[in-house]
């Protein structure tokens, strides 16, 4: 079993930045893929970015040029920089991961709050 835990959230201002943490835990070495999703309030939780397998890395396009995805050097903490915030970005950022060589993500962290308002 994997255990994820995110922190790093908090309030900001539109433009400024905010470096978000995912700690793994247990079983870390099945960990195949990592990311980001948020949902905002009244919405749908979404997308955001994946650190993969093989290095490579994916974005929604709401967020692609704007955050960064990367994991540590030991693989089991994953980061998201998140760079020019807009209010559009305020949600709960959740940390996910697939175990294996599958896709589907199946470990959840607890989410950490992002609020982008002036």
């Amino acid at each position: 079993q994997v255990q994820l835990v995110e922190s790093g959230g908090g309030l900001v201002q539109p433009g400024d930045s905010l470096r978000l943490s995912c700690a793994a835990s247990g079983r870390t070495s099945f960990i195949y893929v990592m990311g980001w999703f948020r949902q905002a309030p009244g919405k749908e939780r979404e997308f955001v970015a994946s650190s993969l397998w093989n290095g490579g890395t994916n974005y929604a396009d709401s967020v692609r040029g704007r955050f960064t995805v990367s994991r540590d050097n030991t693989k089991s903490t994953m980061f998201l920089q998140m760079n020019s915030l807009k209010p559009d970005d305020t949600g709960v950022y959740y940390c996910a991961s697939s175990e294996a060589t599958s896709t589907n993500y199946v470990n959840w962290g607890q989410g950490t709050q992002v609020t982008v308002s002036s």
